[in-house]
């Protein structure tokens, strides 16, 4: 649940983990490791391993492995005409 592949030709394999707002935190090389290291990898990051593919994902795992949001999201800075800027939470990276 929340790891997606994209296979890139001519690219060195990696794990890239996304915060929830799909900002860059950390690329982990994965070349030399092999299947069962990446498997336990990903285990330890929190990844859930559903049953079936479209198995229910538990609630507590819908985020995982992503730390859990804050209750309260950081107040929008005002612009010059004193209104807040749109907020971007929701909006869906444009590469996925």
């Amino acid at each position: 649940h929340n790891l997606e592949m994209k296979h890139l030709p001519g690219a060195d394999p990696e794990l890239v983990l996304l915060s929830h707002r799909y900002e860059e935190l950390e690329r982990i090389p994965l070349s030399d490791m092999t299947r069962e290291e990446i498997n336990q990898l990903v285990q330890e990051l929190g990844f859930y391993r559903k049953e079936t593919p479209d198995a229910p994902v538990p609630e507590e795992f819908q985020f995982a492995p992503a730390k859990p949001l804050p209750t309260l999201l950081r107040p929008q800075a005002p612009t010059a005409d004193g209104k807040t800027s749109p907020k971007h939470d929701k909006e869906e990276h444009p590469d996925l």
